[in-house]
């Protein structure tokens, strides 16, 4: 069993969004996804980190959550920013119950256990919007607070994973927010997405006050989810 890590399928299988906005490399990308999965065996697990559809609904979603449920391995799903589509989690899990879905579980407020590690994460912020600072503010705190009910839940696990869709470290920016709620938990690694094209050579991997950074982005990772573990 091994322990995988993809963001930003940006799938797209009913709403026929278009993936040329985010720069060159998305063509057939869907059977990329398939392609890079292939590798998964039934009992992996991958961290799916946001952006996983463009569908506005739950309902207009369900064909690319089929899709990712179909793909090998059991997964693991945060929210993304374009994520429009996600529920509370009640509703989530009962709709994935109604259509079938069983190799999909939900990451928010909670965590998951791997062997000796800890799954943690949520969707995270980064300051990269014009929104007013109360909007931020707000969000910030919000996020911060369901990464550290995450967090609690792990306990004292030896090893805590941490996965995010923003990037609490990009180019200049920072959320000291997030970091600080790493920090205080001991989380020796963060995954996270959101970064596309011409943005990849502005993303912060490497290490950082003891935390090792990478980004998982699907157009960075060539659509192959990332081995972790």
């Amino acid at each position: 069993m091994s322990l995988f890590a993809i963001g930003d399928l940006h799938l797209s299988l009913t709403s026929g969004k278009p993936m040329d906005v985010f720069g060159g490399g998305w063509d057939n990308y869907v059977e990329k996804i398939k392609e890079g999965f292939s590798a998964l065996e039934p009992d992996d697990v991958c961290v799916l980190c946001g952006d996983l559809s463009w569908g506005m609904t739950l309902e207009e979603s369900m064909e690319d959550i089929r899709f990712i449920d179909a793909l090998p391995g059991k997964k693991i799903i945060l929210k993304g920013n374009h994520d429009y589509w996600w529920e509370t989690v009640t509703k989530m899990k009962n709709a994935f119950a109604q259509n079938g879905i069983e190799s999909i579980e939900i990451l928010h407020n909670n965590c998951f256990r791997y062997g000796g590690a800890v799954i943690c994460g949520t969707r995270g912020w980064l300051l990269e919007t014009e929104a007013d600072a109360a909007h931020n503010a707000k969000i910030v705190s919000r996020e911060t607070m369901r990464l550290r009910a995450s967090l609690e839940a792990a306990e004292d696990a030896p090893e805590k994973l941490c996965f995010l869709h923003y990037p609490p470290r990009f180019n200049e920016q920072t959320c000291p927010e997030i970091i600080a709620a790493m920090k205080d938990y001991n989380v020796t690694q963060c995954f996270y997405g959101h970064i596309h094209g011409y943005g990849h050579r502005f993303a912060f991997q490497g290490c950082a006050d003891g935390i090792k950074y990478s980004m998982v982005s699907a157009d960075y990772l060539g659509f192959a989810p990332k081995k972790i573990v």
